[in-house]
């Protein structure tokens, strides 16, 4: 049982979260820190529109989908999903293996200093995952 703590923090969500979903079909544990400090490169007002879009697709009967949440953390969750092979037992238990945490919750410093970081540069249109969660509210 190897455990990994990836700092999302500066990183972006499309490199950080196939880096994750590599290392959780591996067998790997990986706990995601710092949500609220992705970066997703690109206009906001697309992204967000997006996830609206997908949400109505949800109404009706409370048991059809697709669900999409406003919490960023979960969110975050959600989208590291996609990049698995949700359709296979591995994929679900890899799923599984997957803790995604705001901030830097219950971890000691010496754990937050070992983890994982992301040193991408920032791309010229980009906005953070609290901005996108907040304009989906």
């Amino acid at each position: 049982m190897v455990k990994i703590i990836v700092d999302g923090s500066e990183g972006i969500l499309g490199r950080v979260g196939s880096f994750v979903a590599k290392e959780l079909l591996k067998g790997k544990f990986v706990d995601l820190v710092n949500c609220e400090k992705l970066i997703v490169s690109g206009k906001k007002k697309v992204f967000v529109d997006r996830i609206k879009q997908k949400r109505k697709m949800g109404q009706g009967s409370s048991l059809k989908g697709p669900i999409y949440i406003r919490q960023p953390d979960r969110l975050v969750k959600r989208i590291i999903r996609g990049m698995l092979p949700w359709d296979r037992a591995k994929g679900r238990d890899a799923h599984r293996r997957l803790k995604c945490y705001d901030g830097e919750s219950g971890f000691k410093e010496d754990e937050l200093k070992a983890a994982k970081k992301f040193k991408h540069r920032k791309p010229m249109k980009y906005s953070y995952m609290k901005e996108i969660v907040e304009a989906l509210k």
